[in-house]
């Protein structure tokens, strides 16, 4: 018989690489709040939990979780962890990839995560958005990607496609192509406001900049999830949906809770209206497609009240979900 899995949380406390000119900013405080509750759930129903402390107190978050850095890592796997679960941002150069130090260890010791050369490529929204375009069979808006590094001629290439676009092609929604949450998502009316959120971006933080057209309808998100043993395909978890937007944008959840702005959506919702099945599917082929081995959230919205839906943003990074999720797939 298997022993019984001994589960270590890991937080984000190594930043991300930058690519060529663009980083991903770090979450403030690394993800340490999900990877407490996982952690503090797990404890509550049964399962052999392995924290830094021996007494992790439920009001600290950073009594529940190890680093990501090798250290940490490492720590973890001496203490005694069989399964680490990876509630970070993983990259190609993360130590789970490519630290040595844990070669001899792969074989006995299991992650809950995604791989990182998966979430190092497709954590590029601009690049993402092109390989689901070019596979096909979703529903998408329109976008349009700026550059603004020297090669490709900076500001002009802005200009370039400030020159393409028709009045009636307004308001966008211009967003980094490497993002965290809402974190400098921002509507643009107008092509002198466009022209004024996105040089901010490549004077402060990015040199890439994703331009999308706005969907006026109702938003919502989608977490798909991995085959298991009862599933053998990506399957859905029934939608969220959201309200009380700021400026057209659902607000970050460190500054708005989802509980104040989010709910499910119910059985009956979804039996009326089969924009819901139809999303849903769509949302578990870019599982599909993409080979995610954890779970992933896609952001949905409406071309107009009553619409269909389209896809807008598929996230990679860690999702917070129940145990009994969990114990299905691992247990």
């Amino acid at each position: 018989m298997a022993s019984e899995p001994t589960v270590a949380l890991l937080y984000q406390a190594l930043k991300p690489p930058v690519y060529g000119g663009v980083s991903k900013p770090p979450k403030p405080g690394g993800y340490q709040d999900s990877g407490a509750d996982i952690a503090y759930t797990l404890s509550q129903t049964g399962h052999k939990i392995l924290t830094p402390i021996s007494s992790p107190d439920p009001r600290r978050q950073q009594d529940w979780c190890f680093p990501d850095t090798e250290e940490g890592i490492l720590a973890a796997i001496h203490a005694g962890a069989t399964h680490l679960w990876a509630n970070t941002v993983v990259f190609a150069e993360h130590p789970l990839q490519e630290s040595g130090a844990l070669t001899p260890y792969e074989d006995r010791v299991k992650v809950v995560g995604q791989p990182p050369l998966c979430v190092d490529w497709f954590d590029d929204k601009a690049v993402l958005n092109d390989k689901l375009r070019r596979r096909g069979g979703f529903t998408l808006p329109r976008a349009w990607s700026v550059d603004g590094t020297a090669e490709t001629g900076g500001q002009g290439n802005l200009e370039t496609v400030i020159a393409s676009l028709a009045q009636s092609d307004y308001p966008l929604v211009a967003k980094p192509v490497r993002g965290r949450g809402s974190h400098g998502v921002q509507v643009c009316n107008s092509p002198a406001e466009l022209r004024d959120h996105v040089n901010r971006f490549f004077n402060e933080t990015s040199s890439q900049v994703l331009l999308e057209e706005y969907l006026h309808g109702e938003e919502g998100t989608v977490t798909i999830m991995p085959p298991d043993c009862v599933d053998s395909r990506h399957w859905a978890l029934p939608p969220v949906v959201r309200f009380n937007h700021v400026d057209g944008i659902a607000p970050y959840s460190g500054l708005v809770a989802v509980t104040a702005n989010s709910r499910a959506v119910t059985k009956r919702e979804m039996e009326a209206d089969e924009s819901f099945a139809c999303i849903m599917r769509e949302c578990e082929e870019v599982g599909v497609f993409l080979g995610a081995t954890a779970p992933i959230r896609i952001d949905i919205r409406r071309f107009r009240e009553g619409g269909r839906f389209a896809l807008f943003d598929v996230n990679l990074k860690p999702v917070c979900l129940s145990f009994l999720v969990w114990e299905r797939r691992f247990l």
